[in-house]
């Protein structure tokens, strides 16, 4: 009885030291989302209080993230192009990035998709007698088999310069 006892408390606590990290798919807890913090940019004194637009409630601020103009001007663009139309000289590579279309709703369509996945992935995983992975665990049968997939491009004659060489 105290072995038992012993190996149940051994096995309790080192199930206890197991850290999941972003592999844990559930929410843990009531606090905020890490993902909707955004950093913002660094406060500025204006040239002039007086040329500062009238406060309105709901508009954007001076240190707000602004991702695509920010992207735009990383890559070398102009700022004020962010919200304009496709210019003439990139329709073609528009038409070339679209062709084969894409739904409106993408995002919002491959959330659900990806919620009902993990839903019926999840039906029996939540019954374990010690720890595991539920993000290896929903997503095992999508995972992509690296050394076989080189081989696989290696017999067809392929360069994979990036992976590690053949033994």
């Amino acid at each position: 009885m105290r072995l038992m006892l012993a190996l149940f408390l051994t096995s309790l606590a080192l199930g206890g030291c197991a850290s999941k990290g972003l592999h844990d798919l559930r929410r843990t807890g009531d606090g905020p989302d890490e993902f909707l913090i955004l950093p913002s940019k660094p406060l500025q004194t204006p040239e002039s209080y007086a040329a500062l637009p009238t406060p309105t409630p709901g508009q954007g601020n001076l240190v707000d993230v602004q991702p695509l103009q920010d992207g735009l001007i990383a890559m070398g663009g102009r700022p004020q192009s962010a919200l304009a139309p496709v210019p003439a000289t990139d329709a073609a590579l528009v038409a070339a990035a679209g062709r084969y279309g894409a739904p409106a709703n993408i995002r919002q369509v491959t959330a659900e998709e990806d919620a009902d996945f993990r839903r019926r992935k999840a039906r029996f995983t939540q019954y374990r007698i010690v720890p595991t992975d539920n993000y290896n665990a929903a997503y095992k049968s999508q995972a992509l088999n690296q050394n076989a997939t080189a081989e696989a491009w290696r017999r067809a004659g392929y360069r994979t310069p990036s992976f590690p060489p053949q033994d």
